[in-house]
């Protein structure tokens, strides 16, 4: 959420930042400030009949006890209260208005950040060379068939499409990257959470995901209570929450957490031929990072997670390429973004492996998470995020970067401890 004081000193820097993302709203800002002026209005009368009424409630009993009669000082007193509850009741609308107008702004990217969607968005550098094959290779597809580590037609009649099942060896696979991921981040300093995988609406209104993305995630109704959860998109939905409504102090930060979880998507199981296989899913095995930190160490935290989640990809041996996101192409709630990107060769493009962000103090405002200065007083933190990594795209990566001519894949040297093989054989 943006700070309404912001807004009301300069509401021409919130609609271009706006239109930086490719969002209109100049219409909103000038309803949240009408809004904001009627609010401010209401709240001064309401408060100005409340201290006529306490002056009252002071004389009424004085005129009793010195014999008079304060009827007609009751009624007006009466009179008054139905008109604070009338004013209470107008603020109450006004101040629901006007949030709901704060909800529906995107957060203000960067000032380094590009105007402009995806087109506009800039590879900064690359990690190795595009593989080269002396061969005819196969796709991630035929080949996890062929060396049988996916199901995809069971995993279709089990849930549909855009699902699939490890098997056997691709099982192991899986868990060896997961394992992998974990081990790098525990030893960096990380604490490991193991989250819930069903959460409460609050959990996405801090993340920034709802309200107005709430029909993209998995509903789950009780059908005993009026009890309704949502299945987590990402890790990063249960963590930002994690200090929800807290006030942590200074020496406390930064806070770094990794939580490993499914994540599950609607709008995911598209049918077009670069979509195909694992690239895209309802659900898919995720590790990802958290930090909570002070305003003045935010910059130096989103650069420490980007060289994370890169480490994590050189250290696998894939090429990719890592790209800053313009301001239409990151996300709602995020200031800034860059994009690892893992080469696929069958599909001849770059697929998204982990998005670094930085959401600044706006996920922070809305779950009202702040930390005591030095100053005494209490300010918000800055929340950052970061896949470390998403496993759906790095094995399509993996079994055809690391392809050889008679059909086998070479195991990338930093997962044989877990995977107890060098080579996996048809």
């Amino acid at each position: 959420m943006i700070d309404i004081k912001l807004i009301r000193s300069n509401p021409d820097l919130i609609k271009a930042g706006a239109k930086k993302k490719e969002f209109d709203a100049d219409k909103i800002i000038d309803d949240i400030l009408k809004y904001d002026v009627r609010r401010r209005e209401i709240t001064g009368s309401v408060e100005a009949m409340r201290a006529e009424q306490n002056a009252a409630s002071k004389q009424i009993p004085q005129i009793k006890k010195q014999g008079g009669d304060a009827s007609e000082l009751m009624a007006k007193m009466k009179a008054l209260a139905g008109k604070i509850k009338e004013g209470e009741a107008e603020l109450g609308e006004a101040e629901a208005k006007q949030n709901e107008l704060l909800l529906s702004l995107p957060n203000m990217p960067d000032e380094d950040v590009v105007a402009g969607g995806k087109e506009n968005n800039q590879p900064l550098r690359y990690f190795k060379e595009k593989p080269e094959f002396d061969f005819e290779p196969k796709n991630h597809v035929d080949l996890c068939e062929s060396l049988h580590l996916i199901d995809y037609q069971r995993g279709a009649k089990l849930s549909g499409a855009g699902s699939w099942v490890y098997t056997g060896v691709g099982a192991r696979l899986e868990w060896a990257l997961l394992n992998f991921f974990i081990d790098e981040h525990v030893r960096d300093g990380y604490q490991f959470m193991l989250l819930p995988h069903m959460l409460k609406y609050e959990c996405g209104y801090v993340a920034g995901q709802f309200p107005k993305f709430a029909d993209e995630d998995y509903w789950i109704q009780n059908p005993t209570t009026n009890d309704r959860k949502f299945l987590l998109p990402t890790a990063e939905t249960a963590l930002v929450n994690l200090h929800r409504d807290e006030v942590l102090e200074a020496d406390e930060l930064p806070k770094k957490y990794i939580g490993y979880t499914p994540c599950y998507r609607r709008e995911a199981g598209s049918y077009r031929s670069e979509e195909r296989g694992m690239i895209r899913g309802h659900q898919f095995n995720k590790v990802e990072m958290v930090q909570y930190t002070k305003p003045e160490d935010s910059d130096a935290a989103f650069e420490e997670l980007v060289h994370k989640a890169e480490n994590l990809v050189q250290e696998l041996g894939l090429h990719y390429r890592l790209s800053k996101l313009a301001a239409g192409d990151c996300s709602f709630s995020m200031a800034r973004t860059y994009d690892i990107e893992v080469w696929i060769p069958s599909m001849g493009i770059y697929k998204e492996v982990s998005s670094a962000s930085n959401a600044r103090e706006y996920q922070a405002r809305r779950g009202n998470v702040k930390y005591r200065g030095e100053d005494k007083k209490l300010h918000f933190v800055h929340t950052l995020n970061a896949s470390g990594l998403a496993t759906s795209r790095l094995f399509p990566a993996i079994v055809e970067q690391y392809q050889n001519a008679d059909g086998s894949v070479t195991v990338p040297e930093v997962l044989r401890k877990y995977l107890g093989m060098d080579v996996i054989r048809p």
